[in-house]
């Protein structure tokens, strides 16, 4: 467990810049990422006792570095969730952007406190070593001609204030929730329920409040051109349209928002009017990073042997033929074989009881690997005559007539060929760790069965 923690996998390399869209496919996992080592490990174990106390172990390991701010190996630090991996994958990618965005936080936080300190002491020049400050303070000119000091600015844009002609700034803002396949259904599930659009409201609101801050003197019109560049409307000084405005719009030299932000009661007026300037670091969060991976983390610790043990299997599943691919892709006698294989994996595992399948699974997943240890064999075995037949051949019974001439030959290889096998980095015990029938209990505990795997990692 602790090798697998820390990142020293056992695994295969694969070559992610020729890597198989295979696994999102089977909505698995990366082929070197966590989640398909701990599945080749969980493979290897031969009772539920072992594998449940691992998955205890990896549980309060996750937590452990969760509150020492320390990323979760083979898995990317700072990604959304890909929600075309497994659920599992998901899950672990949050909890390593929750720990990038605490960090970012913690650095906005510091520098949001240099530049209100320097600006209290109405200098943005030398500091008193004679160097230049690592934060530049900025100030925006209002109507009055006051200097209003900006706070939480990221970067400067190409526009300027229509009022005060002064530059608007990109302020920081907050990052939007993240969100896991789950949680989507959820949300989406709430939205039609309720009808509300809360969550949209409150982004919305956080970014006025952020860019009133990083740019003293705008304007709702400032906002949307930066924001909502389709509800802003140049004018043409060749079209007329200027004589058709207000002799008193100030803008209508400029331009002048879309018809629906014009429409009395509109949310983003109604939002602006309300809104205060607030960098977004000392805004009320959108997303609680310690509430959302507290719940994950939970949930692991919940998780169903089943549940555990599906997104394991298709993970390492995929990952398997991810590494025979660069072999007999290339070869030209075995990769229509192989596509057949491939094709029969990825329509299976998208049907919603492939569980029932597991067993043809890994006879296909077999199959191949006999292909990549005795291609020889496996064309001599493909390409026989076939016996005659009154009926027209139907094409799918005859690829995986194919398939399961060569799974009943791969007994009959030479020596040579089974000790290939025995060593090949493609044979995975993915077959142990989900089996129809529970594990046998640990030989070390006789007096300690198990209960169904289905359900539950009760041990009784």
């Amino acid at each position: 467990m602790q090798i697998l923690i820390e990142g020293h996998f056992p695994g295969r390399k694969v070559d992610s810049a020729n890597a198989s869209s295979l696994p999102k496919d089977l909505h698995g996992a990366p082929p070197e990422s966590f989640i398909v080592n701990l599945a080749d490990v969980t493979g290897r174990m031969k009772s539920l006792r072992k594998m449940a106390l691992l998955w205890c172990k990896i549980v309060a390991e996750l937590r452990r570095l969760w509150s020492e701010g320390q990323y979760i190996p083979g898995i990317p630090p700072d990604q959304i969730p890909d929600l075309n991996s497994c659920l599992l994958y998901q899950q672990l990618q949050v909890i390593n952007r929750c720990i990038s965005r605490k960090k970012r936080r913690i650095a906005a936080t510091e520098s949001l406190d240099s530049v209100v300190r320097l600006g209290s002491l109405n200098t943005d020049v030398l500091t008193d070593d004679g160097t230049l400050p690592a934060t530049p303070v900025l100030y925006a000119k209002v109507n009055t001609g006051e200097l209003i000091l900006r706070l939480g600015v990221d970067s400067q844009s190409d526009l300027t204030m229509l009022e005060t002609g002064e530059p608007i700034y990109t302020p920081v803002m907050q990052e939007e929730p993240l969100l896991t396949e789950d949680l989507i259904k959820e949300t989406e599930e709430l939205v039609l329920r309720t009808r509300s659009l809360g969550a949209g409201c409150s982004q919305l609101l956080s970014d006025m409040q952020a860019f009133k801050a990083a740019n003293p003197g705008c304007i709702l019109e400032d906002f949307v051109r930066w924001h909502s560049p389709p509800d802003w409307m140049e004018c043409d000084t060749n079209d007329g349209i200027n004589e058709t405005l207000d002799a008193n719009d100030s803008l209508s030299g400029r331009g002048q928002l879309s018809t629906r932000m014009q429409k009395e009661g509109n949310l983003w007026r109604e939002l602006w009017e309300t809104s205060k300037p607030v960098p977004a670091v000392r805004q009320t969060p959108l997303f609680d990073e310690d509430l959302a991976v507290e719940s994950i983390l939970d949930n692991l610790e919940d998780i169903s042997p089943h549940e555990l043990f599906k997104q394991l299997f298709i993970s390492l599943l995929g990952s398997g033929f991810v590494t025979a691919e660069t072999t007999l892709s290339n070869n030209s006698n075995l990769a229509k074989l192989f596509s057949d294989c491939k094709e029969y994996v990825i329509v299976t595992c998208q049907r919603s009881n492939w569980v029932d399948k597991v067993d043809e699974l890994c006879q296909v997943y077999e199959t191949v690997e006999t292909m990549v240890l005795s291609p020889d064999e496996v064309i001599r075995i493909t390409f026989q005559p076939e016996e005659p037949s009154a009926a027209p051949p139907n094409e799918l019974k005859s690829r995986f007539k194919r398939l399961s001439l060569i799974f009943r030959n791969k007994d009959k290889l030479s020596p040579r060929d089974q000790k290939n096998q025995e060593e090949s980095p493609l044979r995975q015990p993915f077959s142990s760790i989900f089996s129809k029938k529970p594990p046998k209990p640990d030989s070390s505990s006789p007096d300690k069965p198990v209960t169904s795997v289905e359900n539950d990692w009760t041990i009784v």
